[in-house]
């Protein structure tokens, strides 16, 4: 009777915890939508400081009322160095008697592409992800070397090997020619080297201003035209877009580099003790209950940005659960008060 009694309880447990985890990721949506509003409002205006700073201040005031038990595992930075979602800050609602709320890691970019969005180029999100105590990388604010592909490419990319190699297998993988591939790379002068490895083998190479995370999503998602993403990037957007591979089954391998003396001896409190590691994303989001939303500013090639008309906004979101397994796109209009309203397709 009392065995019967337990397996009740811990039924009804694992029910509360699945429905806290379904509104958990609405929620989280609801915090990305509301960033990617504001910081719309800055678009093309050429203040990056201005776009970044209300992203990170609506984040924050939204959150901040999401019945969660929050930690930023990866924010803006130390609380000496930001004034919001600083590392180690605590979010979410205040506790309500008789509820308890889940405890989370969450990893945060209020706005992935600040440049893009203050020039009005594609490809700023405002996106972050969530798992349990735990379940995310404490990353160092560096660099990390990273090659994201899709489920396809699983196992067929190695950060030692030359570039013409790993093209090789990603375009054997993909049942294609190395020449109709499509890889992403940061236009910086540290990739001069990439580029014309990528060229000479015969692939093509879209470049970017700023922000890998959306393009290293795209890649895992069949039908965008994005093949991969290579090159290095900062280490924070690595452990975000990683959370984005265990969701979609994509494939992620990244090596932390670009630290100082400081960072590198910092970095045992995050858990890390072999700073040359080559991480996969398991290892990156090792959650299990990994949560990752995120919401379009500008067009990019898997969300569409922010739209405003008469009566409201729409934006353009991805949502996607691990341990259930489901991925929504959201289009969402968001109507204003008091006012006469025709909904529109």
């Amino acid at each position: 009777m009392a065995t019967q009694t337990q397996n009740k309880a811990v039924h009804l447990e694992d029910n509360i915890l699945t429905n806290l985890e379904s509104d958990l990721a609405l929620e989280l949506l609801r915090v990305v939508e509301a960033a990617a509003i504001a910081s719309a409002r800055e678009m093309g205006t050429g203040d990056r400081k201005k776009a970044d700073h209300v992203a990170t201040e609506t984040m924050r005031r939204v959150m901040d009322t999401v019945p969660m038990r929050g930690t930023i595992v990866i924010g803006e930075g130390e609380r000496d160095e930001a004034p919001m979602l600083y590392i180690g800050e605590k979010v979410g609602r205040a506790p309500v008697e008789g509820f308890t709320y889940p405890e989370v890691d969450i990893a945060v970019d209020p706005l992935e592409g600040t440049n893009l969005c203050a020039t009005g180029a594609p490809g700023s999100i405002c996106v972050l992800a969530a798992s349990e105590r735990g379940g995310l990388l404490h990353a160092p604010d560096c660099y990390m070397e990273k090659i994201v592909v899709g489920p396809a490419c699983k196992g067929a990319v190695d950060l030692d090997a030359p570039t013409a190699v790993n093209l090789k297998m990603i375009a054997k993988a993909l049942r294609r020619d190395v020449e109709d591939l499509v890889i992403i790379v940061l236009d910086r002068p540290r990739h001069e080297t990439l580029i014309n490895d990528i060229r000479r083998a015969g692939a093509r190479i879209k470049l970017i201003g700023d922000g890998d995370l959306a393009p290293g999503i795209a890649a895992a998602v069949n039908g965008t035209g994005v093949h991969a993403v290579m090159g290095t990037g900062g280490a924070p957007e690595g452990v975000i877009t990683a959370a984005a591979m265990r969701c979609l089954n994509g494939y992620m391998v990244g090596r932390l580099t670009g630290y100082t003396d400081e960072q590198r001896e910092r970095m045992t409190q995050y858990g890390i003790s072999d700073v040359k590691k080559t991480y996969t994303a398991e290892e990156l989001a090792p959650g299990k209950n990994i949560i990752f939303a995120a919401t379009g500013v500008t067009e990019g090639s898997l969300l569409q940005g922010v739209r405003f008309f008469g009566e409201g906004v729409r934006t353009s979101s991805i949502v996607m659960k691990m341990a259930s397994r489901k991925i929504r796109f959201v289009e969402g209009i968001h109507l204003e008060q008091n006012k006469e309203f025709a909904v529109r397709f």
